[in-house]
């Protein structure tokens, strides 16, 4: 079996190489990202490879199943970059549904004590030998209200940091998780209690037509003022206008964001050097309460690990039984896991 992987990074290869010999598959590496104009690379390959800012629109799915490519494998869990009512019929797509729910969890409280504390103003200055602590005070998490959006195995691994800390989880999800409320520490309300509750709120969620730009204008009105804000799952969750505009007005007290909407041209590559003509973006990281990072918090080498293991895995299931646990079908109310083992 061969693989055209598209938007290959350096630590990407490793874990590929040694689980790809092992399963007897082989992976042609692409530093490009899949789209209409690099589709053609794909030509003489089983399947593709790839990543959350790879387009699998319907031109790129039409185009793969003329060239007799049948499989699609993300090793991510998110598939909002796949047209999957389009790819029914045409072609197999498998993801990884969970890859480390600890990295992504650890990430977005590394990102909340960062910000709460001004790690980052402090580590700045002590490089520059200033040890004054004015403009440092932050906020203890003890007794605070966290509101968790998407309980998910990320969503409940982040609560349970949180729950560590001493903290009361509010929590949503169109599908509660059995056993992670208990009625004191953590409860499960609507999405209205939880923005005017929640001193911090962490998403946790897919993005779907319903949960795009979930934080917006909106909703950022519900808020407490100050309440901080942490996304580690996908971009266009956040309005990032509306987001900047709450926290110029002071209602948003902070901002962690691992995504962004309009990150897939920008993030996992260096522009140092060069002016960044994303005005959003820019303006976001200008504001001193905001932290980004570029879509590391899956970044462990234990999840990178679990990704190529779960991605070959995947592919060779398909391969050698002609089913796969993880792979999506498209339902008349959107995609989900199969759920026969067969899509078509």
């Amino acid at each position: 079996m061969k693989i055209a992987f598209f938007d290959t990074k350096p630590y990407d290869i490793p874990a590929f190489d040694r689980y790809g010999a092992e399963a007897g598959i082989e992976f042609k590496y692409y530093e490009t990202k899949l789209n209409p104009d690099t589709v053609d690379l794909a030509r003489g390959f089983d399947g593709v490879c790839v990543f959350v800012n790879d387009s699998v629109t319907a031109p790129v799915i039409d185009r793969l199943a003329e060239m007799g490519v049948g499989y699609v494998a993300l090793r991510c869990a998110g598939f909002n970059n796949v047209d999957m009512a389009h790819a029914h019929g045409r072609l197999h797509v498998f993801r990884v549904p969970a890859y480390s729910p600890y990295a992504v969890a650890e990430h977005a409280m590394a990102l909340l004590l960062t910000s709460v504390r001004r790690i980052h103003k402090a580590y700045i200055r002590t490089k520059d030998f200033n040890f004054s602590l004015n403009g440092l005070t932050g906020f203890d998490l003890h007794g605070k209200t966290v509101g968790i959006i998407g309980t998910g195995r990320i969503g409940r691994v982040f609560g349970d940091i949180c729950r560590g800390f001493g903290m009361k989880v509010l929590a949503y999800d169109k599908f509660p998780a059995p056993g992670f409320a208990d009625g004191e520490n953590v409860r499960y309300t609507t999405t209205d209690e939880l923005f005017a509750k929640s001193d911090i709120i962490s998403l946790h969620c897919p993005l779907t037509e319903e949960t795009y730009h979930l934080i917006g204008k909106e909703n950022l009105e519900k808020c407490k003022t100050g309440v901080v804000i942490i996304n580690t799952s996908r971009g266009a969750l956040v309005d990032a206008e509306a987001l900047l505009a709450a926290i110029k007005s002071r209602k948003v007290g902070g901002a962690c964001l691992d995504v962004y909407e309009e990150e897939s041209d920008l993030f996992f590559r260096d522009f140092s050097g060069h002016i960044l003509e994303d005005d959003t973006l820019a303006r976001l990281i200008s504001m001193p309460n905001v932290i980004v990072t570029s879509h590391q918090a899956f970044l462990t080498e234990e999840a990178l690990d679990n990704i190529a293991a779960t991605t070959v895995g995947n592919l060779a299931a398909f391969r050698d039984k002609g089913q796969c646990p993880n792979e999506l079908c498209y339902y008349p109310t959107g995609a989900a896991d199969c759920k026969n083992g067969k899509c078509f």
